[in-house]
């Protein structure tokens, strides 16, 4: 144990002696005064450029990109004075950005765009022009088609739409439905609709409802629609819904010219026109006035509803679909096509609201007429007794559709559907 002990002192005083020498090499001074550090001085001073490059290892060299700082060059903007510099010295130190090239881009000054003209004609115009609509101020065409839409079409079609539906309630409250207030079905029926006249007006009539549908819910439905089912169910929705209204669109455009000409005849002016509307068609009353297969509400109808304004909205539509031919689909067109679009269209659903009340719950019968075809002789002599008046007189057939017949399996005997 003893001799283990001295082994170990040894080793341990040998240790310091070889860090005391270790230490004195470093700092002792060579012949000649100079200090063994100036080496490593002069290689601190010397320029980092004058350096020979690492040699470089072999393979693919990694570096932390937290470590990477982007290169930044000095432009124009960091010259001493830039927002003190005058129009002219602004355009010699950065063309293109001065406030003479903004004036043009903000008053619709077409620039420079690789796009050819005939795929996109207005690619080099940054912003539009300004413009006056109705109803808005002189500013920017996209501006001015925002104030028309949002403080006009919007605000406005929303209270014509709730008016309707408000008086269609309170006529519905007071008076109840329409009709049948005398005598008591006879059980002999006349055919009021035809299956062509049926399956016309119920494809435009079905068409008309989701184009309504969705046209509510693209112009009111951030107001009602999005706080109930949050933003994304919404953007979903309504994104369905403008697909949906563009494929229906064309749709309804064929099922409306097929309903004009297919009811034009029986909707000219007639006798008793004027006195159905100088009584409201009898509303106020007990008895409805006298009128022939349509009356003049009903004329009212095909004539301001079917033909003027859908007409205007068929039209508007296929613009905004790009369906016409020849047509400049540039924006301010888009913005003029759209505002005559949805004001024709706020109307043709107020006007055709009422034409549904009276066609459903307004008026008893008439719900049954347009899904089967007959009514009884009671509801016609009540309702429109001059047409009636040709059907007993023989001027108007009882059944003007070619009646079906089944052929029995033996023999020729046939017998009515």
């Amino acid at each position: 144990m003893r001799r283990f002990l001295e082994v170990l002192a040894a080793a341990a005083l040998t240790l310091a002696a070889a860090g005391t020498a270790l230490a004195q090499s470093q700092t002792s001074t060579p012949a000649g005064g100079a200090s063994t550090t100036t080496a490593p001085a002069a290689a601190k001073a010397q320029p980092q450029e004058d350096l020979p490059p690492p040699a470089a290892s072999g393979g693919i060299q990694g570096q932390n990109i937290f470590e990477v700082k982007p290169e930044v060059k000095r432009d124009a903007s960091s010259e001493p004075g830039y927002m003190q510099q005058s129009n002219g010295q602004r355009n010699a130190v950065q063309p293109g950005n001065n406030a003479p090239m903004w004036r043009g881009v903000q008053a619709g000054k077409e620039g420079y765009s690789s796009l050819p003209k005939s795929q996109a004609p207005e690619a080099g115009v940054l912003i539009q022009g300004p413009v006056q609509y109705p109803g808005s101020r002189l500013t920017t065409a996209g501006e001015a088609w925002r104030q028309v839409r949002n403080q006009y079409i919007i605000p406005y079609g929303a209270a014509l739409i709730a008016i309707a539906v408000l008086a269609l309630a309170i006529l519905y409250f007071t008076k109840g439905p329409l009709g049948q207030h005398g005598d008591p079905e006879t059980g002999r029926k006349i055919e009021r609709f035809t299956p062509f006249e049926r399956a016309a007006h119920w494809s435009n009539a079905i068409a008309f409802c989701i184009l309504a549908i969705s046209g509510i819910v693209m112009a009111f439905g951030k107001f009602f629609l999005l706080p109930v089912i949050g933003l994304t169910l919404f953007g979903y929705l309504t994104y369905f819904l403008k697909n949906l209204h563009n494929f229906v669109g064309p749709l309804f455009v064929v099922s409306l010219v097929i309903i004009f000409f297919t009811f034009l005849r029986d909707n000219w002016p007639q006798k008793g026109d004027l006195r159905w509307v100088l009584s409201a068609g009898g509303i106020f009353s007990k008895h409805e006035p006298p009128s022939y297969r349509f009356n003049a509400g009903e004329k009212g109808i095909f004539w301001l509803g079917v033909f003027l304004l859908g007409s205007i909205v068929v039209v508007s539509g296929l613009v905004m679909d790009q369906l016409v031919p020849t047509v400049d689909y540039v924006r301010g067109t888009m913005q003029a096509t759209h505002m005559v679009h949805a004001a024709a269209a706020m109307a043709m659903m107020a006007l055709f609201i009422g034409h549904i009340y009276m066609g459903t719950i307004g008026m008893r019968g008439a719900y049954t007429a347009m899904r089967r075809g007959w009514v009884d002789e009671t509801w016609a002599r009540e309702h429109h007794a001059y047409w009636y008046e040709e059907i007993k007189s023989g001027k108007v057939p009882v059944q003007r559709s070619k009646p079906i017949v089944i052929v029995a399996d033996r023999g020729d005997v046939a017998r009515p559907a």
